[in-house]
């Protein structure tokens, strides 16, 4: 899975860098670096709207630290199909 996260001007006043902390720390937390790549992008065109990320051709936007768990686990854990699954290795701890 390739994740684009933006770092334009409007996104990175929003706080993409720390989007991009987050999404580093739990890709590492679900043993998921074999699977997920991320990279910066420019700018995805909806500067209004919070930071944007791009997963599979899709613009998702509104991404904050505040909802960032629940974007991870609805988007990239379900996409990944490991949403509910007990072979994701969080912490050295199988998830349920």
């Amino acid at each position: 899975m390739d994740i684009y996260i933006c770092v334009g001007s409007s996104c990175h006043l929003k706080g993409s860098y720390e989007i991009i902390n987050l999404m580093k720390e739990n890709i590492k937390k679900y043993s998921l670096e074999d699977r997920v790549n991320i990279a910066a992008a420019v700018c995805l065109g909806k500067c209004t709207d919070g930071v944007c990320v791009k997963i599979d051709n899709e613009v998702l936007c509104g991404i904050f630290p505040e909802n960032f768990h629940e974007f991870f686990k609805e988007t990239v854990l379900k996409r990944l199909n490991l949403q509910n699954k007990q072979d994701v290795v969080c912490g050295g701890d199988l998830i349920d």
